[in-house]
């Protein structure tokens, strides 16, 4: 933080901490020393307020916020670049002298999450290196493997794909046989490492018709499903512009491509954005853009490894036990 900064901070702090002081003991000055039975002269819907001084309790319970208040901003951080007068954090371990990740000592927030992270690596890495060092697929079938796994998806991956993991609106069913990137062990590890950011181009240069047409191809003979009654499109004119435009992407039998995340036209229950005739429409007029963000610097090797066997094991469990 600049200097100019940090004074402004500090007088901001103290200057309406002192206001407040001054109102307090102002207010309380011209107040009546003793009770009575006048008003102040305001009625509201029929209700009057006694002319009568705050109760003490009051006064001196504002007075000791005010006292704690300056105590804290004296003992921690709270004005600008000052430290606190306790002495504060100088390492995350002082045995090692390892130094905080910002270089600087003083207890800050900051310093407090790293010293905490500190200690539960010291006391869960060696468990967590102990699964790293094994395959995923053997990690997916250890009881406590995945508890740890479990409580990391809770923690990380839930707000999207659900606690149950089966998704929404826009993010993919973990639990189920359709992988847009695909779903073996090293690969499901790799897309929580590095993320993934899909794009499907908007093709609104079909029109109206062409974009109809397509969706209703997708429909009937990816999908094997019947068109609304009210539907005009034509699935044979969908064909020939599927084959000219989609093909690249998602193959000419519409399996899709792992390698680019095109997902597979041909399962319904795969497109997270949904399969009716009218949201087909939609994601071919508009395209879609879906991001899973990278999670190597959040979470690291080990821990990825952890939460890539919980994830596996969810749409290969029985595949695990019968290997067993």
């Amino acid at each position: 933080m600049t200097t100019f900064w940090s004074l402004y901070v500090t007088v901001l702090s103290l200057g309406t901490i002192f206001a407040l002081t001054w109102l307090l003991l102002s207010t309380r000055k011209g107040q009546r020393s003793e009770a009575t039975e006048e008003t102040v002269g305001h009625s509201f819907d029929g209700i009057e307020e006694y002319d009568n001084p705050l109760p003490k309790w009051w006064f001196m319970l504002f007075v000791g916020t005010i006292i704690f208040a300056l105590g804290y901003l004296v003992l921690y951080p709270g004005l600008g670049n000052w430290k606190g007068l306790l002495p504060g954090y100088n390492y995350l371990d002082n045995e090692k002298q390892t130094a905080f990740a910002n270089g600087q000592s003083g207890w800050t927030g900051v310093h407090e999450w790293e010293k905490e992270m500190a200690k539960s690596d010291a006391k869960f890495g060696p468990i967590f290196a102990k699964f790293a060092s094994m395959p995923i697929e053997e990690v997916a079938k250890d009881p406590q493997a995945l508890k740890m796994g479990g409580r990391l998806f809770a923690s990380n991956c839930s707000v999207c794909h659900g606690s149950d993991a089966k998704g929404a609106y826009g993010f993919p069913n973990l639990t189920d046989a359709d992988w847009r990137w695909g779903g073996d062990a090293q690969t499901i590890k790799t897309t929580i490492m590095g993320g993934r950011h899909a794009v499907m181009p908007a093709w609104d240069q079909l029109k109206d018709q062409g974009i109809r047409d397509v969706a209703a191809f997708v429909v009937t003979n990816l999908h094997g499903r019947k068109l609304p009654e009210d539907a005009k499109a034509d699935p044979a004119a969908g064909q020939k512009l599927f084959a000219a435009n989609c093909v690249v992407c998602h193959g000419p039998a519409g399996k899709g491509t792992p390698a680019m995340g095109a997902p597979d036209l041909t399962h319904p229950a795969g497109f997270i954005y949904g399969s009716s005739f009218a949201q087909l429409q939609q994601t071919i007029r508009y395209g879609r853009q879906g991001q899973m963000p990278a999670q190597e610097q959040l979470q690291g090797n080990d821990k990825v490894h952890l939460l890539a066997a919980y994830v596996y094991s969810l749409s290969h469990g029985e595949k695990a036990a019968d290997a067993e």
